[in-house]
């Protein structure tokens, strides 16, 4: 049998010595780890040899981190963690509304960083794992869980990894509402902190995508005071 290649991390960051601290904890633990001190050189990097996932930092030169990630998102669905030196509310609903899967505050425990990104790059994995050959559909809704794509009447939705798996747990559980800490739990592998809006901005963002794509059912609506449900045929709230 073949062995798997490692998980290729792209870390970019212009702290040339946090890079290098954060590479070596990373390649300690069976990664292979490229880094990038801008955001023009990460997307280059990104167009011709494409990571696993990417480590990128906000306080970029020349061209931030958000808009690193939108010019990303244009191109890519790739998993992207994002670090800040001021983790205010603010700067993390920017950037999971601009497609980040997570988001992280300087300074940060590296260990915390590699658990974040074992538990992005576990998700689809293991999903294929235990459904595999086999899909979702509910209403115009077809959730391929080989490829973890998802199609709205025959044509492909492009959704960040993170609405693709909150999409897949409201479909799993239709009908049922589930609280924000669920979603929080299933969606971004970590506990539902006070305050955190992450789940309401990407419910926003798969409601945008969903009118775009013109899927009306089925339709995600709101339960103020407990959360989200999926409902065939239900109305948005």
């Amino acid at each position: 049998m073949t062995a798997q290649p490692p998980p290729r991390i792209l870390l970019v960051d212009d702290d040339a010595s946090l890079a290098t601290l954060l590479g070596e904890i990373l390649q300690l633990h069976g990664f292979e780890v490229a880094t990038a001190g801008s955001g023009e050189a990460a997307l280059a990097r990104i167009d011709t040899d494409p990571p696993d996932l990417v480590v990128l930092d906000v306080m970029l030169p020349a061209i931030n981190g958000f808009e690193v990630l939108a010019r990303l998102r244009q191109r890519s669905e790739l998993p992207v963690i994002m670090l800040t030196a001021r983790g205010t509310d603010s700067e993390r609903i920017a950037g999971l509304t601009g497609g980040a899967d997570d988001y992280l505050a300087k300074p940060f425990n590296p260990l915390e960083l590699l658990a974040r990104i074992r538990a992005i790059l576990k998700r689809a994995p293991a999903r294929v794992a235990e459904a595999a050959p086999g899909e979702l559909t509910t209403g115009t809704l077809r959730l391929d869980l080989r490829r973890f794509e998802l199609h709205a009447g025959g044509r492909l939705v492009a959704l960040t990894p993170a609405e693709l798996r909150v999409v897949e747990v409201l479909m799993r559980r239709q009908g049922e509402v589930l609280s924000r800490a669920e979603l929080t739990d299933y969606a971004l592998q970590r506990p539902l902190e006070p305050y955190d809006r992450s789940i309401d901005t990407i419910m926003s963002k798969l409601r945008r995508k969903f009118a775009e794509a013109r899927v009306d059912n089925p339709r995600i609506r709101g339960v103020r005071g407990h959360g989200y449900v999926l409902d065939e045929g239900g109305e948005q709230a």
